[in-house]
Formats: structure tokens, C-alpha cells, sequence
């Protein structure tokens, strides 16, 4: 999220931290406590969360400013939520349709059994694949496609299915986006339980 350049950017040091100092304010918690609830956020790492999504150029310092908490308060958060998979990544998001593929869809694909790691390796080679999800019921495997028109979908849908690992698909093509992709709504949840 901010950029290599920041000078607070997450996971460097934090030299004005004096060593083996709490990081957490009191009464902010640490996430993993014991007893019910949620142990992996809390309300502090839900406002960094929220706030790193919403500007995803901010430095830690400036992190530390808006939250009002310390700013190793704010890189030992980060730290651990990357070290808890909380946050997997800092790149930028990229619209699809902005890069000259509109069309989205969605392939349900049923597979020779024994076949899914062989079936995995070639959908990972199709660069419009952008997901493949092993799902249960009438399929064996979901995968969101992206294609430059509905003409070029049919291109796109015959490199996956040219595989012999795939006995049999169905293809949903999105008509509208409503609800797009986000985590904000659940990370608000997580961190209030």
C-alpha cells in the first residue's frame, strides 16, 4: 500500500521505538487474547486496516498520526497482521475492464477424477483466469475469466477447456457488478467481536 519510496513505509524499522517497550496503548488489546470472540483483529487493527485500504499510500508515521497511537504501536500491528496472513499484500488493485477486458464470467467446470493438480497447472497458464476456486455440488471447480469482448469470450473459454481433464463446463457471463469485491464490511465485523 504506500509506496517503496515512503520513508515510514510498513515493515521497516521503527527507530524511535525504545527497545522491549509495549507497543499497544493500554486498552487497545493485542487481538489474541483468550476466551470467545475474535482473536485475530481487534478495533485499533480494524481502523489501520480501514484506513490502509482507504489510502493505501500512507506511511506508517502518518498512520500513527491519524490513529493516535504510537508509531511502533502502528508497525508492530502491521507486522503482525502480515505475519497472520490478515494482510497478504500491499499492490495496487487493478480494474480489468480499465486494461481492456469488459467481460467477466464466471465457468463451472467438472474434471476426470484424479485430474485436479493437472487441471490446476493449466488454468494457472490462461492469463485470464483470475481465479480458480475448488468448490462442492453440481462442479468441481469455479474460475472467474475475463475476456475483451463476447466474441473473444468463446476464445478465451475454449483455451480452459482445452484440456482433457475437463469433461464438462457451464459459463455465466456478468451482466453487473453490484456488490464488487470487498472486505472492509467483514474487517469492521471481525474487529467489533
Amino acid at each position: 500500500m504506500p509506496p517503496a519510496h515512503s520513508p515510514s513505509a510498513p515493515g521497516s524499522p521503527d527507530p524511535s521505538a525504545p527497545q522491549g517497550a509495549p507497543t499497544a496503548p493500554a486498552g487497545t488489546g493485542t487481538g489474541t487474547s483468550g476466551g470467545g470472540g475474535n482473536d485475530t483483529i481487534d478495533a485499533l487493527d480494524g481502523r489501520l486496516i480501514r484506513l490502509l485500504a482507504e489510502e493505501p499510500r500512507i506511511g506508517v508515521l502518518e498512520c500513527s498520526r491519524r490513529l493516535q497511537v504510537a508509531r511502533g504501536t502502528v508497525q508492530a500491528r502491521l507486522d503482525r497482521l502480515q505475519a497472520k496472513g490478515v494482510i497478504s499484500g500491499f499492490g495496487p488493485e487493478v480494474d480489468p475492464a480499465a486494461i481492456g477486458y469488459p467481460v467477466t464470467a464466471f465457468a463451472t467446470l467438472e474434471i476426470s477424477q484424479g485430474q485436479g493438480a493437472d487441471v490446476r497447472a493449466h488454468l494457472a497458464r490462461v492469463p485470464e483466469v483470475l481465479e480458480l476456486h475448488t468448490i462442492t455440488g453440481i462442479g468441481d471447480m469455479l474460475v472467474r475469466i475475463v475476456a475483451r469482448s463476447n466474441a473473444d469470450l468463446q476464445r478465451v473459454i475454449d483455451r480452459v477447456l482445452g484440456f482433457d481433464g475437463i469433461v464438462r463446463s457451464s459459463t455465466a457471463i456478468v451482466l453487473e457488478n453490484p456488490v464488487p469485491y470487498r472486505i472492509l464490511p467483514l474487517v469492521d465485523q471481525a474487529a467489533a467481536e
